[in-house]
C-alpha cells in the first residue's frame, strides 16, 4: 500500500514545474526524502538557489495537490534552501568566503545596470542568501548612494591587508567610492584600473557569501577582460533597454561573456514601457520587444521588461532601491523573480557557455 502511495505522490510531483527551474522537483532532483507512514506522507525538498519568498506558497501548493490523493489523510511538505558553490572558469581559483560571483553588465552606459544590480542583490537578501555587492566602476561608482551610506564612510582594514566591507540593508558593499573623494575624479589609465579591482575583489574581507554581485562599468574593455581572467564568475546578467543603439552594445557584451567561456544567465531590459502617471497611457519610448529579441538571438532567457519609472530612481536615489524601498510593489517583485531565476540559472547550469576561442598576435 505505501508503494502505492508513494508512486502517486510522484507522479503528483511530476505534475507541477518549478517556475525557476523550468522542471518539476523529482526531474530536477529536488526531492531529498518521500516518507509514507501509513495515511501520513511527508515530502522533503531542496532547492539550491535562494527562495524565501517561493518556497512557503510552493510547498502549500504541493502539500494540498498530495492530500487530495486517495489512501492520504495528511502530507507535509518541507522546502529547504541550500546554496552550493558552482562551476566558474576553468584555471581561475575560488574567492576566500565567497560561493558564487555574478557580474551584472551592459554594453553601454545610462541604460540602469547598477540600479539593477543594487536591486539583484537586495532581493537575494531578502530570498534568505547572503549577498555581498562590489562596485567595479572605477571611474563612476554609485553603489554606495544606492545603498544610502554617508559620503566619506571609510572601511575599517583587518590585519593591515584586508578591507572590511560596509554592510547596508543586509549586503555586504565595497567600492572604490569609499576610498578616494567624491569630489576627485579617478585618472589612471586601463592596467591601474584592472589592478585597483583586483584588490578589491580579493582583498576585501567577505563573510560568508552566498552570491557576490559585480556591478561591472560599460563596455567590454580591460576590466572585463581582467575580471574573467583572475574572479571565478559563475554567470553574467546583461542589462540593455529596447533601444537599438544599446542593444548593439549589448549584444557585443553577450558575445565577450561568452567568447571568454562566462555563462550569459538572461537578459534584463530596462525602459520597456513608460506609463503616464496622469491619464495612464502606456507608451514604449525607446522601442519595444528589443530585449525579448536580444534574448531570443542568444538562446538566453529574458529574466524581466522593467517600466520606465521615476520611483525606480527616486528610491534609488535616495539611498533605498525599489526591492526594500517598497518590497510589495509590483516593480519590487519582478526584481524578486530576477533573483530567483538567476540563482536556479546557477544551480542548474542551464545557460552554457561557449568555448574559448583561439588568440592569435601577429606582427604586421
Amino acid at each position: 500500500m505505501s508503494a502505492d502511495i508513494r508512486a502517486a505522490v510522484e507522479a503528483v510531483l511530476r505534475q507541477y514545474t518549478d517556475p525557476h527551474l523550468d522542471q518539476d522537483p523529482l526531474s530536477a532532483g529536488c526531492v531529498r526524502a518521500i516518507d509514507v507512514q501509513g495515511d501520513q506522507v511527508s515530502v522533503q525538498l531542496e532547492l539550491g538557489y535562494a527562495a524565501a519568498q517561493f518556497k512557503q506558497g510552493w510547498a502549500q501548493m504541493l502539500q494540498l495537490a498530495i492530500e487530495n490523493l486517495e489512501g492520504v489523510g495528511s502530507a507535509a511538505v518541507e522546502v529547504n534552501c541550500v546554496i552550493a558553490a558552482h562551476k566558474a572558469q576553468a584555471q581561475v581559483p575560488a574567492l576566500a568566503n565567497v560561493k558564487n560571483v555574478i557580474a551584472v553588465a551592459s554594453g553601454k552606459g545610462g541604460v540602469g545596470k547598477s540600479t539593477t544590480a543594487a536591486n539583484l542583490a537586495l532581493a537575494l537578501a531578502r530570498e534568505g542568501a547572503r549577498v555581498g555587492i562590489l562596485d567595479a566602476d572605477i571611474y563612476g561608482p554609485s553603489q554606495g548612494i544606492m545603498f544610502g551610506i554617508a559620503e566619506g564612510t571609510r572601511p575599517q582594514v583587518r590585519e593591515q591587508k584586508w578591507f572590511v566591507p560596509l554592510e547596508a540593508h543586509g549586503v555586504q558593499v565595497m567600492s572604490m567610492a569609499f576610498l578616494t573623494d567624491d569630489n576627485t575624479p579617478v585618472v589612471w589609465r586601463g592596467p591601474m584600473v584592472s589592478g585597483a579591482l583586483i584588490q578589491l575583489v580579493t582583498q576585501t574581507a567577505w563573510d560568508d557569501l552566498d552570491y557576490l554581485i559585480i556591478d561591472m562599468p560599460p563596455g567590454t574593455g580591460d576590466i572585463h577582460l581582467t575580471l574573467a581572467q583572475k574572479v571565478p564568475v559563475a554567470g553574467a546578467v546583461i542589462v540593455t533597454t529596447p533601444q537599438d543603439l544599446a542593444l548593439l552594445d549589448a549584444r557585443k557584451g553577450v558575445e565577450m561573456f561568452r567568447k571568454v567561456n562566462i555563462p550569459v544567465l538572461g537578459v534584463v531590459e530596462n525602459m520597456a514601457v513608460h506609463i503616464c502617471s496622469s491619464c495612464g497611457h502606456a507608451e514604449h519610448l525607446f522601442g519595444e520587444g528589443g530585449g525579448e529579441k536580444l534574448a531570443a538571438q542568444f538562446g538566453v532567457d529574458l529574466l524581466a521588461s522593467m517600466p520606465l519609472s521615476m520611483a525606480i530612481r527616486l528610491q534609488a536615489d535616495g539611498g533605498k532601491p525599489t526591492t526594500i524601498a517598497d518590497p510589495e510593489s509590483q516593480i519590487a517583485m519582478l526584481y524578486q523573480q530576477v533573483a530567483r531565476m538567476v540563482g536556479a540559472r546557477i544551480a542548474t547550469g542551464a545557460a552554457k557557455a561557449q568555448g574559448m576561442p583561439n588568440i592569435v598576435i601577429a606582427d604586421d
